[in-house]
């Protein structure tokens, strides 16, 4: 019988076998067309965002203090630049004291739009809407049409150069913005999570600490990246602010290094912008893998 069986079984080729496609699908002219222009678009955009990158990185790297002989690829590279900043000017003050404000700016920033965000999410309260088109009204406004009042209102609270007080008004600028946009994230979480955590006795702090906020991580992320970098790179709160030398953020300081049109340190200036940008970098490189979208994907089984 195993013999009968042995040509039958050889010859007859399997089922799934014969039913998998083996041609490969040719590409029409169109499509080649289309994937070559989209090709050549993502390089001129790589271009345009690379080289200035590139250039900077050069430059600061590059002997003397001009830049008509700075190029990307220095072939006399240097780092006297960099020895410079921390040697010949107060870069390392600078440069604490803009950390300080962007990681003050970042923390606050945070908290007060994760509750925020999700008290006017979750809880119904009376003056909510009202509250909602106030807060969608202020962000309407540009930050530097506030200038005048500001400055006015530091100076009666004796709140003018202080770091502190920098972080504060740049905490309530970006407030609003991110109070509608954490409420606007929340909106879309399961509200059965809230509800099952509350049958089992949590209180709405307990609910919002071990439940929404681990949910939140995603928009927490994109929060804090954007409140550390603002008021990293901010010039116009600091100029209006800050009075004392010892002060002064990372962008008063290079300001100074090319203000002056007889002494100019262009390639001083791009040493400390290159450091300006490792603080981000390391920070977007470790926040990263909370950037991802649908982290309460499958929290709420049907």
């Amino acid at each position: 019988m195993s013999d009968k069986l042995g040509p039958l079984t050889a010859a007859a080729p399997p089922r799934e076998a014969a039913a998998r496609p083996r041609r490969r699908r040719r590409l029409s002219g169109r499509d080649k067309l289309a994937g070559a222009f989209i090709h050549l678009e993502l390089l001129v955009v790589a271009v345009i965002v690379i080289f200035p990158l590139m250039w900077i990185v050069g430059a600061s790297f590059s002997p003397g203090t001009g830049l008509a002989n700075a190029t990307p690829i220095p072939t006399d590279a240097t780092v006297e630049h960099y020895v410079d900043l921390f040697t010949q000017t107060d870069y390392g003050r600078w440069y604490l004291n803009s950390l300080y404000v962007a990681t003050l700016n970042m923390v606050g920033s945070v908290a007060l739009s994760a509750l925020c965000g999700w008290v006017f999410s979750r809880i119904r309260f009376r003056g909510r809407k009202a509250g909602l088109l106030g807060i969608l009204i202020l962000q309407m406004f540009p930050t530097f049409l506030t200038a005048i009042a500001v400055y006015m209102l530091f100076l009666n609270f004796g709140l003018l150069d202080s770091l502190t007080g920098l972080a504060l008004v740049s905490i309530a600028a970006a407030l609003p913005y991110n109070i509608w946009l954490m409420k606007g994230y929340t909106d879309n979480l399961p509200a059965s999570l809230d509800e099952a955590a509350a049958i089992d006795g949590a209180g709405r702090l307990t609910i919002f600490r071990r439940i929404v906020l681990p949910l939140m991580r995603p928009m927490l992320t994109f929060v804090a990246i954007t409140q550390f970098t603002v008021p990293w790179m901010d010039f116009i709160l600091p100029r209006l602010l800050l009075q004392s030398a010892d002060k002064q953020t990372v962008a008063l300081g290079l300001f100074q290094m090319i203000e002056d049109q007889y002494q100019n340190a262009f390639t001083s200036f791009a040493a400390g912008a290159v450091l300006l940008a490792v603080p981000i970098t390391i920070l977007y490189i470790l926040l990263q893998r909370y950037l991802v979208t649908g982290a309460s994907a499958g929290a709420e089984k049907g």
